[in-house]
Protein backbone atom coordinates (compact mmCIF):
# COMPACT_ATOMS: atom_id res chain seq x y z
CA UNK A 1 0.00 0.00 0.00
CA UNK A 2 1.31 3.36 -0.52
CA UNK A 3 0.37 6.88 0.46
CA UNK A 4 1.42 10.26 -2.03
CA UNK A 5 3.10 12.93 -0.21
CA UNK A 6 4.90 14.44 -2.43
CA UNK A 7 5.45 14.40 -6.21
CA UNK A 8 7.31 16.17 -9.20
CA UNK A 9 4.86 18.51 -10.77
CA UNK A 10 6.78 18.49 -14.30
CA UNK A 11 10.47 16.88 -14.58
CA UNK A 12 11.82 14.01 -12.70
CA UNK A 13 15.23 14.49 -10.73
CA UNK A 14 16.90 11.88 -13.50
CA UNK A 15 15.29 13.34 -16.37
CA UNK A 16 16.99 16.97 -15.18
CA UNK A 17 20.23 15.18 -14.95
CA UNK A 18 19.76 14.36 -18.49
CA UNK A 19 18.48 17.20 -20.13
CA UNK A 20 21.09 19.44 -18.16
CA UNK A 21 23.64 16.87 -19.45
CA UNK A 22 22.52 17.22 -22.81
CA UNK A 23 22.77 21.26 -22.65
CA UNK A 24 26.45 20.73 -21.61
CA UNK A 25 27.22 18.13 -24.54
CA UNK A 26 26.98 15.45 -23.04
CA UNK A 27 25.68 12.02 -24.89
CA UNK A 28 22.29 10.83 -23.61
CA UNK A 29 21.73 9.69 -21.29
CA UNK A 30 23.58 11.86 -19.21
CA UNK A 31 23.00 11.78 -15.64
CA UNK A 32 25.95 9.67 -14.38
CA UNK A 33 27.97 11.91 -16.79
CA UNK A 34 27.33 15.08 -15.52
CA UNK A 35 28.01 13.68 -12.21
CA UNK A 36 31.18 12.45 -12.79
CA UNK A 37 31.96 15.77 -14.60
CA UNK A 38 30.47 17.91 -11.18
CA UNK A 39 33.48 16.13 -9.38
CA UNK A 40 36.21 18.15 -11.43
CA UNK A 41 33.98 21.27 -11.12
CA UNK A 42 35.14 24.02 -8.29
CA UNK A 43 32.28 24.77 -5.75
CA UNK A 44 30.42 28.42 -5.71
CA UNK A 45 31.51 29.35 -9.52
CA UNK A 46 27.53 28.91 -10.64
CA UNK A 47 24.56 29.50 -7.53
CA UNK A 48 21.54 28.10 -8.80
CA UNK A 49 18.10 28.35 -8.12
CA UNK A 50 16.93 25.49 -5.47
CA UNK A 51 13.25 24.95 -6.69
CA UNK A 52 10.67 24.62 -4.14
CA UNK A 53 12.85 24.36 -1.87
CA UNK A 54 10.71 26.55 1.20
CA UNK A 55 7.51 25.14 -0.84
CA UNK A 56 6.16 24.37 2.26
CA UNK A 57 4.99 20.79 0.59
CA UNK A 58 7.14 17.68 -0.16
CA UNK A 59 6.81 18.32 -4.17
CA UNK A 60 9.65 18.65 -6.57
CA UNK A 61 10.05 21.26 -9.88
CA UNK A 62 13.12 20.54 -11.98
CA UNK A 63 12.02 22.23 -15.00
CA UNK A 64 12.65 25.65 -13.60
CA UNK A 65 16.90 24.32 -12.80
CA UNK A 66 17.23 22.69 -16.10
CA UNK A 67 16.32 26.53 -17.62
CA UNK A 68 18.36 27.80 -15.27
CA UNK A 69 21.40 25.71 -16.67
CA UNK A 70 20.30 26.73 -20.54
CA UNK A 71 21.04 30.28 -19.31
CA UNK A 72 24.35 29.77 -17.99
CA UNK A 73 25.03 27.72 -21.56
CA UNK A 74 23.71 30.66 -23.84
CA UNK A 75 25.34 33.18 -21.67
CA UNK A 76 28.17 31.46 -22.42
CA UNK A 77 27.94 31.47 -26.08
CA UNK A 78 29.84 28.97 -28.63
CA UNK A 79 32.60 28.80 -25.81
CA UNK A 80 31.47 25.81 -23.63
CA UNK A 81 35.06 25.01 -21.87
CA UNK A 82 35.66 21.93 -19.97
CA UNK A 83 36.29 24.30 -17.14
CA UNK A 84 32.84 25.73 -17.76
CA UNK A 85 31.24 22.82 -18.32
CA UNK A 86 32.67 21.04 -14.82
CA UNK A 87 31.91 24.07 -12.85
CA UNK A 88 27.97 24.13 -14.04
CA UNK A 89 28.10 20.59 -13.71
CA UNK A 90 29.09 21.06 -9.93
CA UNK A 91 26.11 23.88 -9.59
CA UNK A 92 23.22 21.77 -10.66
CA UNK A 93 24.46 18.91 -8.98
CA UNK A 94 24.25 20.57 -5.84
CA UNK A 95 21.48 22.06 -6.62
CA UNK A 96 19.61 19.38 -6.94
CA UNK A 97 20.96 16.95 -4.15
CA UNK A 98 20.38 19.79 -2.07
CA UNK A 99 16.85 19.87 -2.65
CA UNK A 100 15.94 16.34 -2.48
CA UNK A 101 17.84 15.84 1.15
CA UNK A 102 16.00 18.60 2.22
CA UNK A 103 12.53 16.92 1.01
CA UNK A 104 13.79 13.52 2.16
CA UNK A 105 14.59 15.31 5.68
CA UNK A 106 11.46 17.19 5.70
CA UNK A 107 9.43 13.68 4.79
CA UNK A 108 11.01 11.82 7.71
CA UNK A 109 9.84 14.82 10.44
CA UNK A 110 6.64 15.05 9.14
CA UNK A 111 5.64 10.74 8.98
CA UNK A 112 7.60 10.69 12.46
CA UNK A 113 9.47 7.50 10.23
CA UNK A 114 13.05 6.52 11.20
CA UNK A 115 13.70 4.89 7.85
CA UNK A 116 14.12 6.60 3.82
CA UNK A 117 15.03 4.15 1.01
CA UNK A 118 16.59 5.85 -2.29
CA UNK A 119 15.50 4.36 -5.63
CA UNK A 120 15.70 5.54 -8.89
CA UNK A 121 18.78 6.48 -11.24
CA UNK A 122 19.25 9.45 -8.91
CA UNK A 123 19.91 7.05 -5.97
CA UNK A 124 23.84 6.25 -7.66
CA UNK A 125 24.67 10.10 -7.56
CA UNK A 126 27.66 9.87 -5.32
CA UNK A 127 26.87 13.27 -3.61
CA UNK A 128 23.61 12.49 -3.00
CA UNK A 129 24.21 9.56 -1.20
CA UNK A 130 27.44 11.13 0.43
CA UNK A 131 24.96 13.64 2.07
CA UNK A 132 22.20 11.65 3.28
CA UNK A 133 24.60 9.25 4.90
CA UNK A 134 26.36 12.13 7.08
CA UNK A 135 22.95 13.51 7.51
CA UNK A 136 21.53 9.91 8.93
CA UNK A 137 24.41 9.79 11.45
CA UNK A 138 23.87 13.58 12.55
CA UNK A 139 20.09 13.08 12.77
CA UNK A 140 19.64 9.33 13.67
CA UNK A 141 17.98 7.38 10.73
CA UNK A 142 18.72 4.20 8.54
CA UNK A 143 19.05 5.55 4.96
CA UNK A 144 18.89 2.15 2.67
CA UNK A 145 20.20 2.03 -1.37
CA UNK A 146 19.71 -0.75 -3.54
CA UNK A 147 22.78 -2.15 -5.05
CA UNK A 148 24.02 0.21 -8.21
CA UNK A 149 23.47 -1.88 -11.02
CA UNK A 150 19.80 -1.85 -9.84
CA UNK A 151 19.79 2.15 -9.29
CA UNK A 152 20.11 2.35 -13.28
CA UNK A 153 16.96 1.01 -14.69
CA UNK A 154 13.28 1.63 -13.62
CA UNK A 155 12.70 -1.82 -14.89
CA UNK A 156 13.85 -3.94 -11.72
CA UNK A 157 12.07 -2.04 -9.50
CA UNK A 158 8.68 -2.52 -11.79
CA UNK A 159 9.60 -6.51 -12.25
CA UNK A 160 10.37 -6.61 -8.19
CA UNK A 161 6.69 -4.43 -7.53
CA UNK A 162 5.29 -7.23 -9.73
CA UNK A 163 6.38 -10.31 -8.23
CA UNK A 164 5.55 -8.72 -5.06
CA UNK A 165 1.73 -8.51 -6.18
CA UNK A 166 2.03 -11.91 -7.55
CA UNK A 167 3.34 -13.72 -3.95
CA UNK A 168 0.57 -11.22 -3.12
CA UNK A 169 -2.02 -13.59 -4.64
CA UNK A 170 -3.00 -10.30 -7.43
CA UNK A 171 -4.11 -12.34 -10.80
CA UNK A 172 -1.76 -11.41 -13.19
CA UNK A 173 -3.14 -9.54 -16.40
CA UNK A 174 -3.14 -11.16 -19.68
CA UNK A 175 -2.29 -8.92 -22.51
CA UNK A 176 -5.37 -7.14 -23.77
CA UNK A 177 -6.95 -7.02 -19.75
CA UNK A 178 -5.15 -3.92 -19.67
CA UNK A 179 -4.58 -0.29 -21.18
CA UNK A 180 -0.79 0.84 -21.09
CA UNK A 181 -0.38 4.12 -18.57
CA UNK A 182 2.71 5.81 -19.51
CA UNK A 183 2.27 7.39 -15.60
CA UNK A 184 0.51 5.31 -13.66
CA UNK A 185 -0.03 6.63 -10.43
CA UNK A 186 1.08 4.57 -7.42
CA UNK A 187 -2.34 5.39 -5.39
CA UNK A 188 -4.65 3.90 -8.02
CA UNK A 189 -2.73 0.25 -6.94
CA UNK A 190 -3.35 -1.70 -4.23
CA UNK A 191 -2.11 -4.83 -2.86
CA UNK A 192 -5.25 -6.57 -3.52
CA UNK A 193 -4.67 -5.75 -7.36
CA UNK A 194 -5.50 -2.80 -9.68
CA UNK A 195 -8.26 -0.25 -9.37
Amino acid sequence: EYELIGETLDDAAGEAFDKSAKLLGLPYPGGALLSQLAELGTPGVYELPRPMLHSGDLSFSFSGLKTAVLTLVREQGDALTDEFRADAARAFQEAIVEVLVKKSLKALKQTGLGQLVVAGGVGANKQLRSTLNNEAKRKRFRVYYPELEFCTDNGAMIALAGCLRLQAGTPAKQAGDFAVQPRWPLMDMSASGAK
